[in-house]
């Protein structure tokens, strides 16, 4: 074989692994930039009862989900519930914001053998200061055009606090009680 051949060979067998497909982790990390780049990113600012904002969320898509950056201000010290819920509404008592955000049907909480919600997201622990910046993730959520796990389809979607903890099990809100603070999840 000439020394033209071998080149030849050589290099197209370099473009082709480099066009190739890319290894999961790569993968998953071109997904994410390019949500980013799509701008898949959204916010919500939440109020109390008042209508006085008590926090902002930024969420945005990975390619596990949707991660949220929550930065509370003024929210009563203590344990308290965050959950997504259904529907894009925030009027006091936020009930019209709906039940749990669900579109895989499952039941509530991380320690029910049978769940958990996809808007399921656990408790926060707010310092008597009333502040506190958290993350969050929402791992069965998204933030695409469309499709049953999107957080932006027709009627929306709402971040929800609630005036107790979360047990992480009792359908269908883990006895979280009442809701306290909402904001509706906008595109920026």
């Amino acid at each position: 074989m000439s020394t033209l051949a071998r080149i030849t060979i050589v290099t197209a067998g370099l473009a082709l692994a480099s066009a190739g497909p890319l290894a999961p982790g790569a993968r998953a990390a071109a997904d994410a930039k390019a949500a980013i780049e799509r701008g898949r990113t959204a916010t919500a600012t939440l109020k109390d009862a008042q209508g006085a904002k008590v926090g902002l969320a930024t969420l945005e898509e990975t390619a596990n989900g949707v991660l949220m950056i929550v930065d509370f201000e003024k929210l009563p010290a203590g344990a308290h519930a965050v959950h997504v819920h259904e529907k894009g509404a925030c009027q006091p008592p936020f009930e019209s914001a709906g039940g749990h955000f669900n579109p895989g049907h499952k039941k509530h909480g991380i320690l029910n053998e049978h769940g958990p919600h996809a808007g399921d997201l656990g408790n926060v622990f707010v310092p008597e200061s009333g502040k506190l910046k958290v993350e969050l993730r929402a791992p069965k959520a998204t933030l695409a055009k469309d499709g049953a796990a999107t957080l932006l389809d027709g009627d929306g979607a709402a971040i929800v606090v609630h005036a107790g903890r979360d047990d992480l099990r009792t359908d269908p809100a883990g006895n979280s009680g009442d809701r306290i603070a909402c904001g509706v999840i906008e595109l920026e």
